[in-house]
C-alpha cells in the first residue's frame, strides 16, 4: 500500500486514517522511525517499563539458585553422561 503525504513547515506529517485503524495507532502512541537509506519506515512501538535490580536483590536470587553440591554432580553426570 502506497500513500502521498504531504510534510507541512513544521515537519509533521499526518498518517491516514485507514492506516492507523489497520495497526492500531492512536493519538499519544509511540511510533519507530527507521532511516534505511533512501527509504523511511514507520512502524508501531511499545514502551515497556524498565525496573533495574540492586545488587542485594541479585546477590539473593545467586544464592537462592546455588547448587549443592550433589545436586551439581546429579545434573553435570545426566548431561554429560
Amino acid at each position: 500500500m502506497s500513500e502521498t503525504l504531504i510534510v507541512s513547515s513544521r515537519g509533521q506529517i499526518t498518517l491516514p486514517a485507514a492506516i492507523r485503524k489497520r495497526l492500531g495507532i492512536s493519538g499519544g502512541d509511540v511510533v519507530i522511525l527507521e532511516d534505511r537509506g533512501s527509504e523511511i519506515v514507520l512502524k508501531p512501538g511499545v514502551v515497556l517499563e524498565i525496573h533495574h535490580y540492586s545488587e542485594e536483590e541479585v546477590a539473593r536470587w545467586d544464592d537462592d539458585d546455588e547448587l549443592e553440591d550433589e545436586e551439581r554432580a546429579r545434573i553435570l553426570n545426566a548431561v554429560t553422561g
